[in-house]
């Protein structure tokens, strides 16, 4: 009769355990800092070539003008889906220099498949609260700097993109889980995302490179994402797809890994 309640009272001390970690480590304040004012502060700094470019006619569709800023904020949901995993295997202290954090956090939790959830369900909620935030600010200001150039972001869009920061938050978690190492994984996205698309070029050889994560997330709030348009719909559906196979992976390699 008490199981259902206990059940629930054990989920919400793991994940309670989890955002209180986060909240605990230097590293993931930078990532909270950063996605929260990265976005709103390049709208100011890009405002004049953003009325150029629109005016001119390089944005094709104007109201992408306003979301395109919030793919800079993304590094910081980033750096947490990194964080919520690369801080398990620092030390746990001088006096036992080759103990990692991990060995304590399951001595405390041995079911690894509950550590997974929780961690991904600790590190939504805090990308979700600063994508809600970010957006509103971001969106609240492109409005303000450029005026009538842009029209009136859709509600509907603003949730779609602040999805895509919880599903590139557990992105960057999942293949932490994978290769082990944040260094890697930031090093691939960021890389990917703002250097030199692998996807984009892929996009040339062949239309399905477009349903890969990095192509396809933008495109459930974008309108102008290369040269492959898929509704938004179904962008949230695949890479929704994406981050559940990647999760999967990772969590059945973490669940056979030594600590």
């Amino acid at each position: 009769m008490n199981a259902e309640p206990n059940k629930r009272d054990m989920w919400m001390g793991l994940v309670r355990a989890e955002l209180l970690k986060l909240f605990s480590l230097p590293t993931a304040w930078v990532g909270m800092v950063l996605g929260l004012v990265a976005a709103p502060a390049l709208v100011f700094l890009s405002a004049g070539g953003t009325r150029k470019a629109i005016t001119e006619g390089f944005i094709r569709d104007a109201s992408d003008a306003a979301f395109q800023p919030l793919g800079i904020g993304l590094l910081g949901a980033l750096i947490l889906g990194v964080v919520v995993v690369s801080s398990e295997h620092t030390s746990t202290g001088e006096d036992s220099p080759g103990a990692r954090q991990l060995q304590a956090t399951l001595a405390a939790m041995p079911r690894r498949g509950r550590l997974v959830v929780a961690k991904a369900v600790a590190l939504s909620l805090i990308v979700a609260v600063q994508g809600v935030i970010t957006a509103v600010a971001t969106l609240a200001l492109s409005g303000m700097v450029l005026g009538d150039l842009v029209p009136a972001p859709s509600p509907g869009r603003a949730a779609a993109a602040v999805l895509y920061w919880v599903l590139m938050g557990l992105l960057a978690y999942a293949l932490t889980l994978i290769f082990k190492s944040g260094i890697v994984t930031l090093t691939v996205l960021i890389v990917n995302i703002s250097v030199v698309s692998v996807s984009y070029l892929l996009t040339k050889v062949t239309p399905l490179a477009a349903y890969l994560p990095d192509i396809v997330g933008p495109q459930m709030f974008l309108n102008q994402v290369g040269d492959v348009r898929i509704a938004p719909a179904t962008a949230g559906v695949v890479m929704t797809a994406w981050v559940i196979a990647l999760l999967t992976l990772g969590g059945w390699l973490f669940d056979r890994r030594d600590p």
